[in-house]
């Protein structure tokens, strides 16, 4: 298998909401971006709660929105090993260092996970004394909940912590 190489945190001194996904996907890792896949719902989630067309600008001028709203972006993993996107194929991960973005982050407040893969590590997002959240994968293969319902649950933790 291959060893991967994820992204670095997007994240800023008014970082409230940390949101970990598991590991980027092919399409991500590829375009250096994260939740770079079409068919991924992340984005189209973010513009529908903060009624800004992310989808239409470019990925740094994303980044720039995600920031100046309070809300940072990273994964549970640092590296692993495997072939395709499927977070049932992740094999010898490591962690990422989430002391890092609490102390990099003097404002976080409250970390969500992005997916069931994520959410399988947050006894150690726990360890950092902030309420932790699980929200529904935005992944393609997350078939089984609508937009809407994902979006609803998405938007009652964004409101929770002043990011709508």
């Amino acid at each position: 298998m291959t060893r991967l190489v994820g992204l670095p945190p997007v994240t800023g001194p008014q970082t409230r909401l940390l949101v970990l996904g598991s590991f980027p996907g092919v399409a991500s890792l590829r375009e250096q971006h994260y939740y770079g896949h079409p068919q991924n719902q992340f984005w189209k989630i973010l513009a529908t709660l903060w009624s800004v067309d992310l989808v239409a600008m470019g990925y740094a001028e994303r980044l720039d929105v995600v920031r100046a709203r309070g809300l940072g972006i990273w994964d549970v993993y640092a590296a692993c090993e495997r072939e395709g996107s499927l977070d049932t194929s992740i094999r010898n991960a490591e962690l990422n260092d989430f002391g890092r973005v609490r102390r990099e982050c003097p404002g976080l407040v409250a970390i969500a996970h992005n997916g069931g893969e994520s959410f399988r590590h947050a006894k150690h997002t726990q360890a950092l004394g902030l309420p932790v959240h699980k929200l529904p994968s935005t992944s393609p293969a997350n078939a089984s909940w609508s937009f809407d319902r994902k979006l609803a649950a998405w938007g009652e933790v964004f409101r929770l912590y002043g990011l709508v």
